[in-house]
């Protein structure tokens, strides 16, 4: 059995007030879209995401998706009915047996949310998520109280929606209206659609304080991890000197099998030993001939590739390189500037500073630099 989620991303967020759409901004070091897919396919069962999008902005968010199991966007509607339709269509030619229609601002979903619903369609055409309400409804009217209205037997509606893929796409076909979401045509097309729990933490971002309220919720569920690498590097004759992805002008470099980037090679060994992934040689091994003078920024890269992929952010970096010469200071804003670009967080977060051994040992006699490095990784718990 074939399950695929269409990701709705194609609105404007207008509500929220940003000039960017809400469901692209950043939440811990993500947008928005990111964590929702990642929420999808981590509850399992999901083989791969369909994103809907604005129009022109496909590649954008195939970029902002890269990695992850998806197909390529498409453009969606003026309206969420539209643009589920057009999902759908996209998927009609070979079409899964399944399908879960999420919103790209709900970045969580609660753990057991996607089991239910596909429990649920084994039985019924469709399932959704949802709350019952425990707040009193009141119905207004010039700013006035117009009525109470019961909330026996009322529900708030989440997603991801599931349904079987064939009447989802017939109900789309065959309507006449807009719906305010998909179980809705199939409530008009007279198909029964089954509740299953929802849950508290599966938050549409709708305004600026909602997004907000989900940063501080999933912060809060967050465990810190700390890693610290080191490394050393000879200097040599022949070789640019490139320390924390700055080449600085000096007449030696740092011999090496990649460019010997010695702040990089600590800080990665860092971040790998906050995720207990090992060191840099795990993942680079300097007998492959592949990363033979290998500009260690795509080491980098991978290191916060890990993180990312673990549901993590990286709170802050601090490298400390050790030699005598060439003089750090000046080039420190450009190497703080660099490694924050290749993190991808803000350079705020990210500290280059010096040292010398007052004379003493290989960095003192000028045989070599050392570095050292230590990190602080928040990591889902």
């Amino acid at each position: 059995m074939r399950i695929t989620a269409l990701l709705v991303a194609a609105g404007r967020g207008s509500r929220f007030g940003a000039e960017t759409p809400k469901q692209y901004l950043p939440l811990l070091g993500r947008p928005v879209l990111r964590h929702a897919a990642e929420a999808l396919l981590r509850e399992g069962g999901v083989a791969d995401v369909l994103p809907v999008v604005a129009p022109g902005e496909e590649a954008a968010v195939a970029a902002m998706l890269a990695g992850l199991p998806i197909h390529a966007p498409v453009a969606g509607g003026a309206t969420r009915q539209e643009s589920v339709r057009a999902g759908l269509e996209a998927l009609a030619a070979d079409p899964p047996d399944l399908v879960l229609v999420h919103d790209g601002a709900r970045p969580v979903v609660p753990a057991g949310t996607v089991p239910a619903l596909l429990a649920a369609l084994a039985l019924h055409p469709g399932a959704i998520p949802a709350q019952p309400v425990s707040d009193t409804l009141k119905r207004g009217e010039g700013g006035l109280i117009a009525a109470t209205v019961p909330r026996a037997g009322l529900y708030r509606a989440q997603t991801p929606q599931g349904f079987r893929f064939a009447p989802l796409l017939a109900a789309h076909r065959a309507a006449t209206g807009e719906a305010t979401d998909d179980a809705q045509l199939l409530e008009a097309a007279g198909l029964p659609v089954a509740l299953v729990p929802g849950g508290e933490s599966n938050l549409k971002i709708t305004w600026p304080e909602d997004l907000a309220r989900v940063e501080a919720m999933m912060l809060a569920r967050m465990i810190p991890r700390t890693g610290t690498g080191f490394d050393v590097h000879r200097l040599v004759e022949g070789r640019p000197m490139v320390l924390c992805g700055v080449v600085v002008p000096f007449p030696l470099g740092l011999d090496g099998h990649s460019d010997a980037d010695v702040g990089i090679h600590a800080l990665c060994d860092a971040i790998y030993g906050a995720l207990a992934e090992g060191d840099i040689g795990r993942w680079f091994p300097p007998s492959e001939a592949e990363w033979k003078d290998a500009d260690s920024a795509r080491f980098l890269r991978h290191a916060a590739g890990r993180v990312a992929a673990r549901g993590g952010m990286l709170a802050n970096a601090d490298v400390t390189l050790i030699c005598e010469r060439p003089k750090i200071t000046p080039h420190a804003p450009a190497m703080r500037d660099r490694l924050a670009a290749l993190l991808d967080v803000p350079v705020d977060r990210v500290s280059v500073k010096a040292t010398t051994t007052e004379r003493l040992g290989f960095p003192g006699r000028g045989e070599g630099i050392a570095a050292q490095a230590a990190v602080s990784v928040l990591l889902p718990s």
